[in-house]
């Protein structure tokens, strides 16, 4: 990428308070809200949210997310572009799926409730 990847604190200030949209090679793919303390609600875009948190680890931006099965933290790299972010995931066998921001809002994410027994 040719820069060096933002910091924790670049990282907080940039998307505290947001709701920001990623895409995969021009698909859209999810969308995270950053919320106070490095809280994060994440969706596939299926009105089904997952609650996390964030964390520094080196250089990269690591998640932890409740109820789910990704068992070990979600870590990426997170870059400043012309068009907002660029997220490249980051583990030990080496950059993976790169995701880039669409858009950005103020709304919190719509999360469907819980699924009520039959």
């Amino acid at each position: 990428m040719g820069q060096s990847p933002m910091t924790a604190k670049e990282f907080d200030a940039y998307t505290a308070g947001k709701t920001l949209y990623f895409a995969q090679d021009g698909v859209n793919y999810g969308i995270e809200a950053y919320l106070s303390d490095r809280r994060v609600q994440w969706s596939f875009l299926d009105d089904q949210c997952i609650d996390g948190r964030w964390y520094p680890d080196g250089p990269a931006i690591c998640f932890v997310y409740e109820d789910t099965t990704w068992t070990a933290p979600q870590c990426w790299l997170f870059f400043r572009n012309g068009a907002g972010l660029t997220a490249q995931f980051f583990d030990q066998d080496g950059p993976g799926t790169t995701l880039y921001e669409t858009r950005q809002s103020a709304e919190p994410l719509r999360c469907a409730g819980p699924l009520v027994g039959s």
